[in-house]
């Protein structure tokens, strides 16, 4: 659900955001949310869109609200041991809310959560876990039409695929010791069946309908302003100068390479995972 607000202000009058039911609250009318915890928060540094060098590779980045890194477990490796949601909670870092997990040996560890994982229910890791939102196993033993998020690309390396709010894919078939799978942009591509992957689709699905309502906010995000091509004399970017208003003819970055629509995927990489690009309709 999304929440609108009554135009009192200029900024108010286009804004909309989420209205964050999934997330558990406490205190009186239960308005506050819960704290995150201290021991899986970790300091973040601010590289404002700069690499090592020190120049900026990123535009348009810096500034911002200062932010702690919750420490997410995207492995899922601790298989056979149950764990309750302890709370639902906000994420300044990703798009999606996350779940905190307290492992019966005492551990502590946070997740993606899915739409719908409650506080209070039990979530599982292995291929013994049952086929329930929020239990992570293997890709060969999960159910053909499961519909799964948080896929590894690699086996034990972690979950890299469909990390974002409202995202899901769909597990198709299985052969050979990979599973077909669909992803959201719709591309179908063969991931090693030993990968794992969480049943469910990511929590917060209604975060692609906000509307921040005024470029303060964004600031609050840590972007910075930017500015047209075409607004910008020749020496700053390939769309500047020329007498009069124009819309840039060619797309290109300020670097002068093709954008909008040109490929820049090497032609040596193998597509050989790909059964189906995500632009074929």
């Amino acid at each position: 659900m999304t929440k609108k607000f009554r135009p009192t202000t200029p900024s108010q009058r286009q804004l909309v955001l989420t209205s964050n039911d999934e997330l558990t609250r406490v205190g009186i009318n239960k308005r506050a949310t819960v704290a995150p915890c201290k021991k899986l928060l970790l300091v973040k540094k601010r590289t404002n869109g700069r690499n090592h060098h020190g120049r900026i590779t990123c535009r348009h980045r810096g500034g911002g609200h200062k932010r702690f890194y919750r420490s997410i477990d995207f492995k899922r490796d601790k298989d056979g041991v149950p764990a309750k949601v302890a709370s639902v909670e906000y994420d300044p870092n990703r798009s999606a809310h996350i779940a905190l997990l307290n492992y019966y040996d005492g551990e502590k560890r946070y997740i993606i959560a899915p739409q719908g994982l409650q506080a209070g229910q039990t979530v599982l890791s292995g291929d013994e876990a049952g086929y329930k939102v929020g239990c992570s196993m293997k890709l060969k033993s999960m159910p053909l039409g499961s519909v799964i998020h948080n896929i590894e690309l690699y086996p034990g390396r972690g979950a890299a695929f469909v990390r974002s709010a409202g995202l899901s894919a769909q597990l198709m078939a299985r052969s050979g010791g990979y599973a077909t799978v669909k992803m959201p942009s719709g591309e179908v591509r063969l991931v090693n069946e030993n990968c794992k992957a969480t049943f469910g689709s990511i929590s917060n699905a209604e975060y692609s309908l906000r509307i921040e309502g005024k470029a303060g906010r964004r600031r609050w995000m840590g972007f910075r302003p930017t500015v047209r091509g075409t607004a910008m004399n020749p020496v700053d970017h390939p769309h500047g100068g020329g007498e009069g208003k124009h819309n840039g003819y060619i797309p290109q970055t300020p670097w002068a390479m093709y954008t909008k629509g040109y490929r820049t995927r090497s032609k040596s990489k193998s597509k050989k995972m790909i059964i189906k690009d995500r632009r074929k309709k």
